[in-house]
């Protein structure tokens, strides 16, 4: 899994915000535009094709000037409750996925992820060892770490020991019985509030992407985003970036979409809402999707139905 972090020399507030009018409408733009927080808005080239896609940008972000480094905040993780469950209720596989993150001050920490590789007779779980950005966790034997572990239909939530860590034939962690075991929610069922931006495409090819729109809801399946228009139709897909944000973490996305679903806003003929579903996304971003979904149900939309 791509990990990237930032470091900035100087805080956003020492750069001005643009103005609407410096944000030119059917002209290439001569430099990139990035929020408040340096998240990429428009890459450098885009267009913005009227006035309805520029009046979007300012009501839902403050553009800057992106070719100049920013600061950057990220949003806290939560972690919520759920009914117990055995270790023989998870039905785990091997090769399922999981985050793994240390007890000690996990509710700011993001989740590292990892793979069940195997299970020992006294139930004891043997993992990847958890690695980010591009390097080892840093896990020690004997330290008590918090796993989120996917299963077939449901994700669970629970504790550990770490038993061993070793390094051949791989580097691996040998995890004690779990405990405290929590099932969380069905996993296709899982949709939390989001607020990012988006970068889309028109089209499953071509490079570059042509606007910006506001992320409002996240699965693990896929987003529900507002645009200033209808940006395509029900079956017809788009080119989509954006990052997600855990702890420190910086998770890049850039994928295909299909349009599920297209609604306009009530009261505003000229903004829609889209369901998009991510259907090409690589194993990697496939658990930095499921682990920003995690950490974050405390702030759940609804928990039943599917992203449309």
């Amino acid at each position: 899994m791509t990990i990237q972090t930032t470091e900035t020399d100087a805080p956003a507030a020492d750069i001005a915000p643009l103005t609407p009018d410096a944000i030119p409408i059917g002209e290439p733009l001569a430099w990139p535009v990035v929020d408040r927080d340096g998240t990429l808005l428009l890459d450098a080239g885009a267009v913005l094709v009227g006035e309805a896609e520029r009046a979007f940008l300012f009501q839902h972000f403050a553009p800057h000037r992106g070719d100049v480094e920013r600061g950057e905040s990220a949003p806290e993780a939560t972690d919520p409750a759920g009914a117990a469950a055995s270790v023989r209720d998870m039905h785990l596989t091997i090769g399922a996925l999981m985050g793994l993150r240390p007890q000690m001050g996990a509710s700011g920490a993001p989740m590292q992820p990892c793979r069940l590789i195997g299970f020992a007779p006294n139930d004891a779980f043997f993992i990847t060892a958890p690695h980010a950005d591009g390097r080892s966790g840093n896990i020690a034997q004997g330290e008590n770490v918090e796993i989120v572990a996917i299963a077939s239909q449901a994700v669970y939530r629970f504790v550990c020991t770490v038993d061993a860590v070793c390094q051949a034939p791989l580097d691996y962690l040998v995890l004690s019985k779990p405990a405290n075991i929590r099932r969380l929610r069905e996993r296709r069922s899982i949709r939390v509030r989001a607020q990012f931006p988006v970068r889309y495409g028109i089209g499953e090819q071509g490079e570059g992407y042509d606007g910006v729109a506001l992320a409002r809801g996240i699965s693990a399946l896929g987003l529900s985003v507002s645009a200033a228009w209808a940006v395509g139709k029900v079956g017809e897909r788009l080119r989509i970036a954006f990052n997600l944000r855990s702890g420190e973490a910086d998770t890049p996305i850039e994928t295909s979409a299909i349009i599920r679903n297209v609604q306009v806003e009530p009261g505003d003929a000229a903004h829609a809402t889209l369901g998009l579903e991510l259907d090409s996304l690589t194993p990697a971003e496939q658990m930095a999707m499921k682990v920003y979904v995690f950490d974050r149900q405390d702030d759940v939309l609804y928990w039943t139905g599917s992203m449309r």
